[in-house]
């Protein structure tokens, strides 16, 4: 049941408990809702109410004689309806005074960004982070040509008219059909993808356990990778604030092995770049809540992200924290941040 088929009524308590439920962190109470909910309803009428949302997935209760918290799927029904309401973000003026102050002690962007990942955090109390990426270069085509022996020359032209060539031994000969047809293999899979892409994908499909009884899929993968794993780093990724999940993942609780795996997912930053190269497609907000995610390791924890796009520069500003966090206030700070990013990159450039 999606959230476009609840009545308005039912959407209007869900809210309520959700935001109260954020507040205080316990579960919360019929009556608590009918008093905050402003509908003038019994609380009789409520619990009929939550008992249907109950039903549908929207809300459980952890104890027979306690209240109700929402689940993933409540929480995305509220996001949804803060988004359908949303007016214009409020920009932090401290947070773009710092930005500003920043520029003028050293205007390059990727340290701007940075000074961005830890205004975030500090301001969010959740973990902060920045993406930057060029999308110019985009791949055409790789095409593969044998030299003596076992020695292959790599191709690879972008669409920009920029050409990589690399030498790679392949540790037998190969013959020229073969050649073509993994090169044709990968220009199906992967031409028109920016090349920081088809490099991650290159790497992704290699750890795959079919590769390894495909020796041509292998060898053609293995022969992209060589050549495409020297790339310059074209995306820029910066992290801050590991320590608030310390503080705060304790009494959401989030499990300690829960917290060390998304630690190493934060340190392992091309994962983090993957995977934020999936949830984002275009401008504007992200908003992936628990289960949503396709990662386990960040199933206890919602992600935010406003993402701009200037030119062929695309930029992500995103906080990371627990389902219950405080949305609202967290989408206008990121989107906020990234108006004001935006704004100081242009003035200083």
């Amino acid at each position: 049941m999606g959230s476009f088929e609840l009545p308005e009524r039912s959407r209007r308590l869900l809210a309520t408990l959700v935001r109260e439920y954020i507040d205080s962190g316990e579960p919360v109470s019929s009556q608590v809702i009918a008093h905050r909910s402003g509908l003038g309803l019994s609380s009789a009428t409520v619990r009929n109410v939550l008992a249907q949302l109950e039903e549908h997935g929207y809300v459980h209760q952890p104890h027979t004689s306690a209240g109700r918290v929402p689940t993933d799927l409540g929480y995305r029904v509220f996001v949804d309806m803060l988004l359908e309401s949303r007016t214009p973000a409020i920009y932090h003026v401290d947070v773009e005074q710092q930005l500003r102050r920043q520029a003028v002690q050293t205007p390059l962007m990727d340290d701007l960004l940075a000074a961005v990942s830890h205004l975030v955090s500090r301001a969010a109390k959740h973990v902060g982070f920045t993406l930057a990426a060029n999308d110019a270069a985009v791949l055409q085509r790789i095409e593969f040509i044998p030299l003596d022996g076992s020695q292959i020359l790599v191709v690879v032209v972008a669409r920009s008219n920029q050409v990589t060539q690399k030498v790679v031994d392949a540790g037998e000969r190969v013959r020229p059909d073969d050649l073509a047809q993994a090169a044709r293999y990968l220009n199906t899979e992967f031409a028109g993808l920016p090349l920081f892409e088809v490099r991650d994908a290159v790497q992704e499909r290699l750890r795959q356990e079919r590769t390894l009884y495909d020796e041509l899929l292998a060898r053609a993968l293995r022969l992209a990778h060589s050549t495409l794993e020297h790339l310059p780093n074209v995306q820029t990724f910066h992290v801050d604030g590991a320590a608030s999940l310390l503080e705060h993942g304790s009494h959401e609780g989030v499990s300690t092995v829960t917290l060390q795996a998304l630690f190493e997912m934060m340190e392992e930053k091309q994962r983090m770049i993957h995977l934020l190269n999936a949830y984002i497609d275009g401008p504007g907000l992200t908003v992936v809540i628990g289960t949503e995610h396709t990662s386990p390791d960040l199933r206890r924890f919602s992600l935010i992200a406003c993402t701009a796009i200037d030119g062929s520069t695309t930029r992500t500003v995103g906080v990371i924290g627990p389902t219950r966090m405080h949305y609202s206030r967290t989408i206008a700070l990121v989107d906020g941040t990234t108006q004001a990013v935006s704004r100081v990159l242009r003035e200083a450039h």
